[in-house]
């Protein structure tokens, strides 16, 4: 888990960080809380590479998700962290008063699980590959109008 979650946020995480602090103030707590968030789908992106490794891991006794829970239980726990970490996101947005943002980041969600449910449940071995390139542009989608969100928003006492 450890290793998947830090490779996820290592693509997520840090260069959210790294452009917030290049390109405006990392003065809020959203801005440490929505990367981390982020990074929880960034897991199972990682669990879906695991996938084709998973004899491997086997072999050498490496305890990825789909060794430690099998291949069923991670194409469940992958697909989860995917969904679920965007559907709470959408509702932060939604929280702050910016419906429009959670309307598109749930519009791009609708894609992603048509692609979980056609490519990554019913097999995450053939098609890892296929999946990731069908739906993870809609997730970085979704990231980049959620750091617009956040970065045009309107927060109490800004002058």
């Amino acid at each position: 888990w450890q290793g998947s979650f830090a490779l996820g946020a290592s693509y997520i995480s840090l260069p959210w960080w790294c452009g917030q602090a290049v390109f405006g103030e990392l003065d809020r707590p959203v801005y440490f809380i929505l990367p981390v968030l982020y990074s929880i789908a960034g897991l199972g992106i990682a669990i879906v590479n695991d996938f084709k490794s998973i004899e491997g891991d086997r072999e050498l006794g490496l305890n990825s998700l789909p060794v430690a829970f099998g291949i069923d239980g991670a194409k469940y726990i992958c697909a989860g962290c995917i969904t679920l970490t965007q559907l709470g996101v959408a509702l932060y947005l939604l929280s702050i008063n910016e419906p429009i943002y959670a309307a598109i980041l749930t519009g791009l969600l609708v894609p992603q699980v048509y692609f979980q449910a056609t490519l990554l449940l019913p097999d995450p071995v053939a098609n890892d590959v296929k999946y990731q390139g069908a739906s993870q542009p809609f997730l970085v989608f979704g990231i980049l109008a959620t750091a617009i969100c956040v970065g045009h928003h309107d927060w109490p006492g800004m002058a």
